[in-house]
């Protein structure tokens, strides 16, 4: 049996960012005529810098999806999931929640803080069932290549790795590469 056709992507951004950050809004552009929505969360709305708790960001998060969904006139279930660094991170901790989706796209995701390998954003990864694509740079100082290797075996659903040479948390000039990742994924689904 074939897999569910994607109808759309979300996407949402890192703790000091916005919708606007340039990989979102690259993908964007590189993925069209595919919907993708580019979501701030309300604190970036209000402007306020520091992000909300993980309660209040899953929360927003679970209100917002089937939101957008009913304006895309999309299945749950068949939208891809994701963002950058913290965003994707939330919509890891949703999805591995329960929250219905055809997959997550994870740029950059904070494996730990810079320096504190011991502080990991793992445990809720055994949760996971989706597809799951993860893009960062070999130089990212929230997780190497080498601890990703490690523990992304715990997530259940399928995983693909996308190392961008030379980069870290912030990938200043691979939109290119990113975007070319990301559609070639999408096409697996």
């Amino acid at each position: 049996m074939a897999a569910p056709t994607v109808e759309g992507l979300v996407l949402t951004h890192g703790a000091g960012g916005d919708r606007d950050q340039h990989s979102l809004v690259a993908i964007a552009e590189g993925l069209a005529p595919l919907p993708v929505e580019r979501i701030n969360f309300p604190y970036r709305n209000q402007g306020r810098r520091p992000p909300d708790r993980a309660p209040k960001l899953l929360a927003f998060l679970h209100e917002e999806i089937p939101a957008i969904a009913t304006r895309l006139g999309a299945d749950p279930g068949r939208l891809v999931l994701g963002g950058r660094s913290m965003g994707g991170r939330m919509f890891s901790m949703a999805v591995a929640e329960g929250m219905p989706a055809a997959g997550l796209v994870l740029l950059s995701y904070p494996l730990h803080p810079p320096k504190k390998p011991e502080n990991l954003r793992t445990g809720h990864f055994g949760a996971i069932e989706v597809p799951c694509l993860f893009i960062s740079g070999d130089r990212d100082p929230f997780g190497t290549p080498e601890e990703f290797d490690h523990h992304l075996a715990a997530i259940k659903g399928p995983v693909s790795t996308v190392w961008l040479e030379g980069e870290r948390h912030d990938p200043k000039k691979a939109d290119a590469e990113i975007v070319a990742a990301v559609a070639s994924w999408l096409k697996t689904l």
